[in-house]
């Protein structure tokens, strides 16, 4: 059992090639969840979900068996997502914010061998991080998106890089940002240089720090080596739920292989590479479909992310 924390969303999303009707089920750790699902791991979501779409939420979710804890909450959360080019970039605005989680029992997550925190926007306490990983001796993974996000009155989103987040990155065994969210916690640009943000992020106490890097793959580093993971190529159709994928399929490889970073990192790209070929929760995808192409990167030797390093 895997647990996965964070506030799922109802975005409206449009891309260069889609445009959905309505609004579409999404957020770090549901997108985490949803992939965990459907390559066969049982997973337990916890978050805040308003009554506007409480009844669609537990649908979606009993579909693929998944548990759930909802917390109440005035309304569901959700964003604005617009993206302009195919390399993931967008605007973002606030469309819907749910409530915060507050204290989690910690019989909620006592049977996981993993949890995996995936805010969306500042819904899980510093606190709360802290009180979870007295509680739990298990694997303990961060996407920190929420962590440093804030919204203003208009609903515009920023970034800024929360006071005391060094001690609290500390406390997880993995620490996964992205590029953009790279540049915020250690002032680097991870396109020239992600080999340096992660080791200033690993300075901070955790394990492993992976920085994603969208089309360009990502890096994994243990303080020993620093591992550089190839994309996998597909007709990119919507990156959102990409980095949240990643998550899903490290874990699941990481606790199958007992460790072994260069197959969890090939594993984790195979499994973003499913979810952003499609849009919204509903597509297939399976472990032999995604391992058919894990074997694909792990066959690729001596791959360097083209960073401004590496030039």
């Amino acid at each position: 059992m895997i647990a996965a924390i964070g506030n799922p969303v109802y975005d409206f999303i449009k891309t260069p090639k889609c445009e959905p009707n309505g609004r579409v089920l999404s957020g770090c750790s549901t997108n985490a969840a949803l992939a965990l699902a459907k390559i066969g791991e049982q997973v337990r979501l916890i978050g805040a979900v308003g009554d506007d779409y409480r009844e669609h939420f537990k649908a979606s979710l009993e579909k693929l068996g998944i548990e759930h804890e909802i917390v109440p909450s005035r309304e569901s959360g959700g964003f604005s997502l617009i993206y302009y080019d195919d390399f993931g970039n967008r605007t973002l605005n606030l469309i819907g914010r749910a409530d915060n989680i507050g204290r989690i029992n910690p019989a909620l997550y006592a049977d996981c061998s993993a949890i995996l925190v995936g805010p969306i926007l500042g819904e899980l306490s510093f606190e709360e991080i802290v009180n979870i990983r007295k509680n739990f001796s298990g694997l303990y993974f961060c996407d920190p998106q929420g962590l440093l996000r804030g919204a203003h009155e208009n609903g515009d989103i920023y970034h800024e890089k929360t006071k005391g987040i060094e001690d609290v990155l500390g406390h997880f065994d993995i620490v996964k940002p992205n590029e953009l969210e790279g540049k915020i916690l250690t002032g680097i640009d991870c396109r020239q240089d992600p080999y340096e943000a992660a080791r200033i992020i690993k300075s901070w106490g955790p394990r492993i720090v992976i920085v994603t890097l969208a089309e360009l793959g990502s890096v994994i580093y243990d303080g020993r080596e620093y591992i550089d993971i190839p994309p996998y190529g597909i007709d990119l159709v919507d990156s959102t739920g990409a980095g949240d994928t990643y998550m899903a399929g490290f874990t699941f490889e990481y606790l199958k292989t007992g460790g072994d970073l260069r197959r969890a990192g090939c594993y984790a790209s195979c499994t973003s590479s499913v979810m952003i070929e499609n849009t919204g929760p509903d597509f297939s995808m399976s472990d032999a479909m995604i391992r058919e192409r894990q074997e694909k990167l792990l066959a690729i030797s001596d791959y360097r992310v083209r960073v401004g390093v590496n030039q």
